[in-house]
């Protein structure tokens, strides 16, 4: 099976190997499939595991336990995070939730998961509100639901989507700026709705259920992030660069991923909107692994997001030079999880 990195994180390509059945994401990965894929994360992170320095057995150091069967546990040599019954825990933000900002679940599945719509459940705050002012998402292999913020709404999805969904890695991924909320499962957007109430508060409330022994529920990564600037060009102009966790790569490879379009359809707009900006495309990671092959990666990724640009999107690459800076240049320190999270990023510099 291919590698996927996400944007949260190396750990996924091995949870896709090794917990996956061989049927696993069978998410095509033509252009054509991910037309629809509009999903840029958030640039600055506010919220970040991906388990792999939490110990085992033990609940999600960086979460708040609330209640329920979870623990985590190793599968093929990755941690994730298990429940057998239903669990809540809040993800803590530090502060109240800005005006935009994006929300990422990775959950496996068991091949025959819990019946029911609410496999995972969110909404801003500590406790479950549910009222006119705070919608609570949901989401099952089967079904996604939004109870309350006055917009009670329940969409089933088709028998081949819940065929695919069953057993095999989905990514969640929500963005909200102000009162819009689009939600996507995998390449899929599940909702786009222009107004609806998801509580800014310090906290996310989040449930997620499964069955005992071969029927659990894992999540193996949360990211939750703010989105700071939202036009590539008016950063470059106000800053001189742009950062972004948006393009992603096979793990320890410099193949772009398609989750990346977003992002390489908004750089390729920019530079043909504006027919004298030239940039420089840097590729920087964290320091995980020598510093001589995080070089040598950086600067391979940073030569594929020129490639795509120009093979994909008609892009001179004249305009284009790229860069790789490795682990030298870190935006935060690499003591966390989250940091590192950060620091694995491609920044458009403005020449």
């Amino acid at each position: 099976m291919k590698a996927v990195r996400s944007s949260l994180g190396p750990v996924l390509a091995a949870v896709l190997c090794a917990i996956t059945p061989a049927r696993g994401s069978a998410q095509a990965s033509s252009a054509k499939v991910w037309e629809n894929y509009d999903f840029v994360p958030g640039n600055k992170v506010l919220f970040y595991t991906d388990f792999s320095e939490d110990v085992v057995g033990n609940f999600a150091r960086g979460l708040k336990y609330v209640s329920g069967p979870a623990e985590i546990v190793e599968r093929e040599g990755v941690k994730v995070l298990r429940a057998t019954g239903r669990a809540e825990f809040q993800i803590p933000i530090g502060r109240k939730l800005p005006s935009r900002f994006t929300i990422e679940i990775d959950v496996l599945t068991a091949l025959e998961p819990p019946a029911g719509y609410d496999i995972v459940a969110f909404e801003g705050g500590p406790e479950m509100d549910r009222g006119d002012n705070s919608a609570e998402i949901n989401w099952s292999p089967e079904m996604t639901m939004i109870i309350g913020g006055k917009r009670d709404r329940e969409q089933r999805f088709a028998d081949e989507v819940v065929l695919q969904a069953k057993g095999v890695l989905t990514h969640l991924r929500v963005l909200v700026d102000g009162p819009y909320l689009k939600m996507y499962a995998n390449e899929r957007r599940i909702h786009n709705i222009p107004e609806l109430p998801f509580k800014r508060d310090a906290v996310i409330r989040v449930s997620f259920k499964g069955g005992e022994e071969d029927n659990a529920t894992f999540l193996t990564g949360v990211r939750v992030a703010e989105s700071e600037t939202d036009i590539l060009y008016d950063a470059l102009s106000a800053k001189g660069r742009w950062a972004t966790q948006g393009i992603m790569f096979a793990t320890g490879k410099a193949d772009l991923q398609p989750e990346s379009r977003p992002v390489l359809k908004e750089i390729a707009a920019t530079l043909k909107q504006h027919a004298d900006l030239k940039i420089l495309i840097e590729g920087h990671t964290d320091n995980v692994g020598s510093a001589a092959s995080n070089l040598a990666l950086s600067e391979a990724r940073a030569a594929a997001v020129k490639g795509g640009l120009v093979a994909e999107f008609g892009v001179d690459g004249n305009r284009i030079t790229t860069k790789g800076f490795g682990d030298t240049k870190p935006s935060v320190p690499n003591t966390s999880a989250a940091g590192r999270a950060q620091n694995r990023r491609v920044e458009i510099v403005k020449q």
